[in-house]
């Protein structure tokens, strides 16, 4: 029962806790996405991918009932105005799923109704309205996820079958007719291997990055006076532009390999991989090593003398006190380095380092705008999978130590 001194407007949810009625999340959400849906085109049809496309109307794409497809709406603009119930935040985060679905499905459905035999070329693509839509409903059924209040490990099993809807689609082949769908089936093995080359370099860049950021971490840590001229070098090296950080190591690695030619046979060369990884390393080094000296500075100090009183050398309270206790500081500044080097790792496609950007930047000399979406879309996947895996496995540390 509600006492006579809550807030009016708000109720008690299953979980105790008390949450307004009106979701002013969901109710910012749907109006971004109804100005969307009015302002912006969902779909456009050009005659060919170079050229800029006509605006499909909604009487076209909604045609013979297809209106139905927006009936997940319903939930969500119900859960709007409901109190909030673990009941119904389940339901708007499916419906948000189904409607996601529902989505692409009506743009795929669109396109191959628009398919003309005779004009094998034509394009249809999305518009930004389907962009905006789509971002809603994630972010729609994000928050109602939020709100179940899952265990870290649930909610990644939620998250995963909530994508169930829209890889059905995807792989009944009921996106197949789209122009970016199109661009994939064209270059499904140069997708692949970009991808591929893509997580490589990332990949590759972490190695150095934890084995010397590390090390420095802990050196800031015991050392206040290295502290201030290390963090000063490492955030000169960040005010660089990376397309120019890339270009200083041509020079020096070209000399470097005409000087040793055995360093050309193990793959270094003055374009390609190699200066990638380098300068993703040197702008790598900031985040990892001011998240290790962070972390090792909030380890309570009862905690380290608790330790010494127990008798423990200097070497066993690090590694079984301080390095436990800085961990999930240290995950923290992994993430935002693995999501910081998976974006610039597109920009390395300019040096020659291959990977998604290769396609993005092909998709941009081309004036061709889906296929630089081909590039996007898996990069901008690559990095939210990163971020949500690391702030799982952060969570999860803390709720074990708790």
């Amino acid at each position: 029962m509600r006492s006579a001194s809550e807030p009016a407007g708000e109720v008690e949810g299953d979980q105790g806790e008390a949450e307004p009625r009106l979701n002013r999340v969901r109710l910012l959400l749907v109006a971004i996405g109804l100005i969307g849906a009015v302002a912006l085109d969902f779909l456009s049809r050009s005659p060919n991918r170079l050229l800029s496309g006509q605006p499909v109307p909604w009487g076209v794409i909604i045609e013979g009932g297809r209106i139905v497809a927006f009936a997940p709406a319903v939930v969500i603009l119900v859960g709007i105005f409901m109190p909030g119930r673990r009941g119904l935040h389940l339901a708007v985060a499916l419906a948000a799923a189904i409607l996601a679905a529902s989505l692409l499905w009506l743009a795929g459905d669109a396109a191959l109704r628009l398919f003309d035999p005779a004009a094998p070329a034509a394009r249809t693509s999305f518009g930004g309205a389907f962009w905006i839509l789509e971002a809603a409903t994630v972010l729609i059924a994000a928050d109602a996820m939020q709100r179940l209040g899952l265990s870290p490990a649930a909610r990644l099993a939620a998250g995963l079958a909530l994508t169930l809807p829209t890889l059905a689609v995807l792989f009944l082949g009921g996106a197949d007719s789209l122009s970016i769908l199109k661009e994939y089936a064209n270059r499904r093995e140069v997708f692949a291997e970009a991808v591929l080359r893509h997580i490589q370099i990332v990949g590759a860049t972490l190695v150095p990055t934890l084995l010397i950021g590390i090390p420095l971490g802990i050196a800031a840590f015991r050392s206040a006076r290295l502290r201030g001229p290390l963090f000063a070098v490492l955030n000169v090296i960040q005010t660089i532009p990376s397309i120019a950080l890339f270009g200083l190591l041509i020079a020096p690695l070209s000399g470097l390999v005409a000087i040793a030619p055995a360093l050309g046979a193990l793959g270094i060369s003055g374009i390609g991989a190699t200066p990638a990884i380098i300068a993703l390393t040197l702008y790598s080094l900031l985040p990892i090593a001011r998240s290790t000296a962070a972390g090792l500075e909030q380890v309570p100090v009862s905690a380290v003398d608790a330790a010494t009183g127990m008798g423990m050398t200097r070497g066993q309270i690090f590694r079984s006190v301080q390095a436990p206790l800085a961990l999930p500081v240290l995950l923290a500044g992994l993430r935002v380095t693995v999501v910081q080097a998976v974006g610039m790792t597109a920009v390395a496609a300019l040096i020659g380092a291959g990977g998604l950007g290769a396609i993005i930047f092909q998709g941009l000399a081309a004036s061709a705008l889906d296929l630089v979406l081909l590039g996007v879309v898996p990069l901008v996947a690559l990095a939210v999978a990163a971020d949500v895996l690391l702030k799982l496995a952060i969570s999860m540390m803390r709720r074990n130590a708790a």
